[in-house]
C-alpha cells in the first residue's frame, strides 16, 4: 500500500524498530536512551518520528466502505455482537496504551531541540503530537469511559502505571486542551489534504469530541454512565466554538457543481481530492507508484462492485424525505415498496446517490461501455458474492470506471475528514443550547440541502413524523439528527451518535432491522416478516437486538489489567 505521507524512508522504519508500537505500556520495557539522544537532534527526525502514527488506526482505509456495521444503518450477513449484546470480558489483552507512551515519550524527547533549532522549524510535528495523543485518548474514553490519563513516560516498575480511573470530564477536558495546543502549532494552511494534518482538522475533531461529551453528559445522566455535577452545555459551546473557527476560516465550502442528482455520489468517487473545497483531509493510494490496498479477494476486481453480504437498513431508508421536505409517512408523493425503483421517487436525491437501483450505471469499461445494477439486482442472493441481507446495494464511494481500478488492489481515495461534518456538529451543539435560529440553519443545512435540491428545513414550520426517532425530542432536534443520519450515512458516525445520544432504547434493543419487499428478487434465501420484507436476522436474534442498556454502550477491560491493576475498576454490568 502507498503510504498517503508518500514518506517511506529507512530512517522510519529505524524509529519504529526503536519505538514499538504494538505492546500495552504497561509490559515494555525502557527504551535506549542513547540512541534517543542521538535520534532527536534535527526537526526531520521528529518529522520521521511522527510518521508513525499516519496508519489505519487514526485514519481508516475506506471509511464510507463497511463503517456503520455496527449501527442499526447497515447490515451484514451476521449480527454485530456488540447490538446482540453477547460480547464477554476478555481474560487477556490491553487497554490500547502504547501510542499514548510513545507520544508522551516524544513530548519528553522533542525538547532536545530547544535552543539549537528555532520552534517554527518543528512546531508542526508538536502539534502533531498533541493532536494524535487527544485522538488516542477521545477512542479509549468512548470504549471505556473514565480512564487513567498519563503524561509521562514511566518504567515498569513505576507505582504511577497503577492510578486509579481520572474522572470522565477530565479526561475529556484534557483531550480539548490537547487539541487547543495542536491547532495553535499546525499549520493553517489547507495544503493538499493528505500529506500532513492542519490546524482545521484538529479544530473539526475538538468539535467532535466536545459534541460527543456533551451529549454523553446530557443523555445519560442519572445513569451508570452518568457524570456527577455534569455540565454538557460547557462542551456544547465548545462545540459552536471549534465549528465556527473553521467555518469563519473561509478555506472549506460544501462542495457542489451545480448537479443536485449526481453532486453527492461523485464526491465520494473522485481520484483526487487536492483542492476540493470540502474534504480537509483524504488518503491517497497510487499504484502507479506501489500496489494499493489489497484487503478485497480475488473475485471482485474492484471495491463494492458486488455486495458481498453487506446492504443498507430499511430503517435508514425510511428516513430519507420526499422532495417537498416531508417525511414519508402520510405524504400523496410517495408511491410505496412494490418496487425500489418506485420506493425512491420523489424522494431526498441522496438516498438513490447512497444506494444503488437496477436502472444505475454499474460499470464502464475503458470503452465507455456500460453495464447496469440491473445485472447484479437480476441474480440477488443467488449466490455469496452477490447478497444483500435487506436488498439495498450500498453504492456511496463506489466507482463504476473499470479502468481505476486493478485486480485485488484498490486504489480508489477515501475522505477521512469533511466540511458536512463541521456544519453538522454546529447546528445540533447550538440546537442542545436552545439558541439555534435559521440563520445558523441557513448556514448549515441549507448548503447540504441545496447540494441535491432539497428544501431548506425552516424552524417555524417542520412537519411533524409519526415516525421520529426521538418523540420526546423538540421538532427541530428530531429533524438536525435525521440529517446527520442522511448525509454522514456510511461513514462511521452512528454508532457513536447512538451512544452519546443513549439511544440504544429507541432504535436498537428489541429491534431487528429489515429490507426492501421480497417480491422484488428470484432468489432469496433469506426470510420474510408477516408484511412480506426481508427479515435476514428473524431466525438470529428472534427477539430481537439484546443489547444491556445498563452495561453495553462501553467495553469490557480486559481481566489481566484489572489484576495488573488493582486500583482499576470493571465498567458497569461487566
Amino acid at each position: 500500500m502507498k503510504n498517503f505521507l508518500k514518506r517511506s524512508s529507512i530512517l522510519l522504519l529505524s524509529c519504529a524498530a526503536l519505538i514499538s508500537c504494538n505492546d500495552d505500556f504497561l509490559e515494555r520495557l525502557p527504551l535506549d536512551e542513547v540512541a534517543a539522544e542521538k535520534y532527536f537532534t534535527k526537526p526531520l527526525d521528529l518529522e520521521i518520528y511522527m510518521n508513525q502514527f499516519y496508519n489505519a488506526s487514526y485514519f481508516p482505509k475506506y471509511p464510507n466502505y463497511g463503517a456503520d456495521f455496527n449501527s442499526d444503518n447497515m447490515v451484514a450477513a451476521v449480527p454485530d455482537i456488540r447490538l446482540q449484546g453477547t460480547r464477554t470480558v476478555s481474560p487477556t489483552g490491553n487497554m490500547g496504551y502504547a501510542n499514548v507512551r510513545s507520544l508522551n515519550y516524544f513530548f519528553k524527547e522533542y525538547k532536545k531541540l530547544e535552543g539549537n533549532h528555532s520552534f517554527d522549524s518543528y512546531k508542526q510535528y508538536v502539534g502533531e503530537a498533541y493532536y494524535f495523543k487527544a485522538v488516542t485518548y477521545f477512542n479509549l474514553l468512548k470504549l471505556y469511559g473514565d480512564i487513567p490519563w498519563v503524561d509521562n513516560v514511566y518504567g515498569t516498575s513505576s507505582p504511577e502505571l497503577y492510578s486509579p480511573r481520572s474522572p470522565r470530564e477530565f479526561v475529556a477536558d484534557r483531550i480539548i486542551g490537547c487539541l487547543d495546543s495542536a491547532a495553535m502549532y499546525l499549520s493553517s494552511d489547507k495544503t493538499n489534504g493528505y500529506s500532513r494534518i492542519n490546524k482545521w482538522i484538529a479544530l473539526l475533531m475538538q468539535s467532535r469530541v466536545a459534541l460527543y461529551e456533551g451529549t454523553w453528559q446530557k443523555y445519560h445522566n442519572g445513569t451508570v454512565f452518568g457524570v456527577a455535577n455534569a455540565n454538557p452545555n460547557k462542551y456544547f459551546e465548545i462545540a459552536v466554538k471549534a465549528s465556527e473557527a473553521v467555518m469563519n476560516a473561509g478555506l472549506y465550502s460544501v462542495y457542489n457543481s451545480g448537479k443536485p442528482k449526481s453532486d453527492y455520489y461523485d464526491l465520494f468517487t473522485k481520484r483526487d481530492y487536492t483542492g476540493n473545497s470540502e474534504v480537509l483531509f483524504w488518503r491517497r493510494y497510487d499504484n502507479d507508484l506501489s500496489r494499493g490496498d489489497a484487503d478485497f479477494t480475488n473475485d471482485r476486481n474492484f471495491r463494492m462492485a458486488q455486495p458481498v453480504g453487506r446492504s443498507m437498513a430499511k430503517e435508514v431508508v425510511d428516513q430519507y424525505l420526499m422532495i417537498d421536505g416531508k417525511p414519508i409517512t402520510g405524504n400523496s408523493l410517495f408511491g410505496g415498496y412494490s418496487t425500489i425503483t418506485q420506493e425512491f421517487q420523489n424522494r431526498d436525491p441522496r438516498l438513490a446517490q447512497t444506494i444503488a437501483t437496477p436502472d444505475q450505471v454499474w460499470k464502464i469499461a475503458a470503452d465507455g461501455k456500460t453495464q447496469n445494477w440491473s445485472v447484479i439486482y437480476s441474480s440477488l442472493n443467488s449466490r455469496t458474492d452477490l447478497e444483500a441481507p435487506t436488498g439495498y446495494i450500498i453504492q456511496k464511494g463506489y466507482d463504476p470506471h473499470v479502468i481505476y481500478h486493478v485486480q485485488q488492489y484498490e486504489e480508489t481515495p477515501s475522505i477521512l475528514f469533511r466540511y458536512a461534518e463541521v456544519l453538522l456538529n454546529y447546528i445540533e451543539a447550538k440546537a442542545e443550547l436552545g439558541i439555534a435560529t435559521q440563520a445558523d440553519i441557513d448556514k448549515t443545512i441549507k448548503p447540504l440541502r441545496d447540494r441535491v435540491g432539497m428544501p431548506n428545513l425552516v424552524i417555524g414550520s417542520i412537519a411533524s413524523d409519526a415516525k421520529w426517532e426521538f418523540p420526546t425530542l423538540t421538532p427541530l432536534l428530531n429533524e438536525i439528527r435525521r440529517e446527520r443520519r442522511i448525509e454522514l450515512v456510511g461513514e462511521g458516525f452512528r454508532w457513536d451518535d447512538i451512544a452519546r445520544w443513549a439511544a440504544a432504547d429507541e432504535v436498537i434493543v428489541g429491534k431487528r432491522p429489515h429490507g426492501f419487499l421480497a417480491s422484488q428478487i428470484k432468489v432469496n434465501p433469506f426470510p420474510v416478516d408477516q408484511n412480506g420484507f426481508l427479515d435476514p436476522y428473524q431466525k438470529a436474534i428472534p427477539n430481537g437486538y439484546g443489547f444491556k442498556l445498563g452495561r453495553d454502550y462501553l467495553s469490557p477491560i480486559p481481566e489481566n489489567e484489572l489484576v495488573l491493576n488493582d486500583k482499576l475498576t470493571q465498567n458497569p454490568g461487566w
